[in-house]
């Protein structure tokens, strides 16, 4: 039972080992129930017992959190009042964050995804900037990274410190794709996002400004004001006076994203947002490096196709592809058309070489 794994039991309640009273013990027990990996029954056939395994640990791992949650929450008292498990998984993420005076305040939830939520906080001491905008990543556990790998070709996979994997234990992890391992995935796709924006924002492009990554938790500048966040561009009818000159703006921006081999990989108005007559590009955890994705082109001209299919809605003239080229050709790279492995013999030498060239 999880009361003899985590908690001290006195008479009918619950303690954690420093002390803390998390709850009534038979509300915590209707919670988690068993965790006990001993009470699979062995005479199940093995991939059910597997399966049985893996919920109970997951079950397990759900108890440690919130008992975590439960400690924390005595230290930081955030405005924002979170259901159970999404108060787990928030301080969990912004302990650190906190902890170091970059924020001082969880005020409200401004956007929730299937693969992070956005929170606005009060800054802390630490910060040059009165709000900021904590993005946190859903546990691994919740994401789906099977149609992450269009992407992740060519990338080298980063460590928490956004630091290449050198640890060899690490590398093998991922290659085998390990519990372990997806960790250290879902890690890495976190860290691009904020190295590419720190490589951004430094570069002059209209991004986030990155002020730290801790965990599942990334902090960035805030795009608004304290009553209402930016919307996405998508959601806006711009006036004719100003649709060429954002569009131009947003040209300029994946023209200096090219400029440091970035691709977006999701560009579109809905990952633009829209303030005071500026727009702000967000979103950049699949980030494409075009010199080593063999579908980097590809990738590139839905981007800008994209962009371009907004503004035309917006009385601006443009044509995608043509755009599309020649800001690719104008940074040195070739138009290469995947092609599709149905079409190509594996006993041709040189339908391989062309397999090898696009994996």
């Amino acid at each position: 039972m999880i009361a003899g794994r985590f908690f001290v039991r006195q008479g009918n309640l619950l303690f954690t080992q420093q002390g803390y009273l998390i709850m009534n013990r038979n509300k915590l027990l209707e919670l988690y129930e068993e965790l006990n990996d001993s009470n699979v029954d062995e005479t199940q056939p093995l991939q059910k017992r597997l399966s049985q395994k893996r919920e109970s640990k997951k079950k397990e791992t759900d108890a440690k959190l919130f008992v975590r949650a439960q400690e924390l929450s005595r230290t930081f008292n955030f405005t924002y009042k979170a259901a159970r498990f999404e108060e787990a998984w928030l301080l969990d993420s912004l302990v650190e964050i906190a902890q170091n005076k970059w924020i001082s305040d969880v005020l409200r939830k401004v956007k929730g995804g299937k693969e992070a939520s956005v929170y606005l906080c009060r800054s802390g001491v630490a910060v040059d900037a009165s709000l900021v905008a904590a993005k946190i990543y859903r546990p691994r556990s919740l994401r789906n990274l099977k149609n992450d790998q269009q992407y992740r070709t060519g990338r080298i996979d980063l460590d928490a410190d956004g630091t290449a994997l050198w640890k060899e234990a690490d590398v093998n992890a991922v290659a085998k794709r390990t519990s372990y391992g997806e960790e250290v995935r879902h890690q890495s796709w976190i860290a691009y996002e904020f190295i590419t924006l720190e490589l951004l924002h430094a570069a002059g492009a209209d991004v986030p400004k990155p002020y730290a990554m801790e965990k599942n938790a990334i902090l960035m500048g805030f795009v608004g004001d304290l009553s209402s966040a930016a919307p996405a561009l998508i959601t806006i009818s711009l006036d004719p006076d100003e649709a060429k000159p954002l569009f131009d703006r947003v040209i300029h921006n994946i023209d200096i994203m090219l400029t440091h081999n970035r691709i977006h990989g999701d560009l579109s108005a809905y990952n633009i947002l829209y303030w005071n007559g500026d727009i702000t590009l967000i979103d950049f955890p699949q980030v494409v490096l075009p010199e080593a994705n063999p579908a980097s082109w590809n990738i590139f001209l839905r981007d800008v196709t994209r962009i371009c299919q907004y503004f035309s809605a917006q009385g601006v003239r443009c044509d995608g592809y043509k755009l599309a080229s020649d800001l690719w050709a104008s940074h040195g790279h070739k138009i290469i058309k995947e092609v599709d492995p149905k079409y190509l013999d594996a006993e041709k030498p040189e339908d391989r070489r062309v397999w090898e060239k696009q994996k």
